[in-house]
C-alpha cells in the first residue's frame, strides 16, 4: 500500500492509472512493479516493461523524504546495470524548473533526450493524450525506433480497452 500511495502522490492524474486498471496491467508477463527497499524501509519503485528489444520505464519515484540524497541515482544505476537491452522512458517537454531538472538527472545517468514527435495515450478516462519526449539509454533512439515502439508496444502499455 505504501508503494501505491507514493505512486499516486508522485504523478499527476493524467500520468497514472487507476488502481483497478493497474491491477489488470500487472497481469502482463512483460510488466514489472518493482519496489526497492533497504531493510524494511521503502526507498522507491520502478515500474517497467521488459520487451524483447527494449525496456520501457513507465514510472520511477523515490520516497519524498529521500529525494535529493542520491537514492534515485543509485536505484537507476543498479537497474541499468542489470540489462542488455536499450532503456527508454518518457519525460515532459523541458520547461524551466522541475521538468528541466528531471531531464538533467536522466542525462547525468547517461540517457539521451530524443525530440522526435511522441504522444502518450490517455492513462485514465477523461484525461487527454500528452505530448512528451522519450529519453533513451545508452544512446539516441531513432525516429524509426520510436515509431516501432509506438506501433508494437503502445497497444499493450496503454490498452484503452481497460480504461
Amino acid at each position: 500500500m505504501e508503494a501505491w500511495q507514493l505512486y499516486e502522490s508522485s504523478f499527476p492524474q493524467e500520468e497514472r492509472r487507476t488502481l483497478e486498471v493497474q491491477e489488470k496491467i500487472m497481469q502482463n508477463a512483460e510488466y514489472n512493479f518493482e519496489v526497492v527497499f533497504s531493510g524494511d524501509r521503502m526507498l522507491g519503485f520502478i515500474l517497467w516493461w521488459g520487451f524483447k528489444d527494449v525496456v520501457f520505464v513507465e514510472h520511477f519515484a523515490t520516497s519524498p523524504e529521500l529525494r535529493g540524497q542520491g537514492y534515485g541515482k543509485i536505484i537507476l544505476q543498479e537497474f541499468l546495470k542489470r540489462g542488455k537491452r536499450p532503456v527508454i522512458l518518457e519525460v515532459e517537454l523541458p520547461e524551466p524548473g522541475i521538468k528541466e531538472r528531471r531531464i538533467g538527472f536522466y542525462e547525468r545517468l547517461g540517457f539521451t533526450l530524443n525530440t522526435h514527435q511522441y504522444v502518450q495515450p490517455p492513462m485514465q478516462k477523461g484525461c487527454g493524450a500528452l505530448t512528451l519526449y522519450l529519453m533513451s539509454y545508452p544512446k539516441e533512439y531513432s525516429a524509426e525506433s520510436v515509431a516501432h515502439f509506438v506501433d508494437n508496444y503502445h497497444p499493450l502499455i496503454y490498452d484503452q480497452g481497460l480504461l
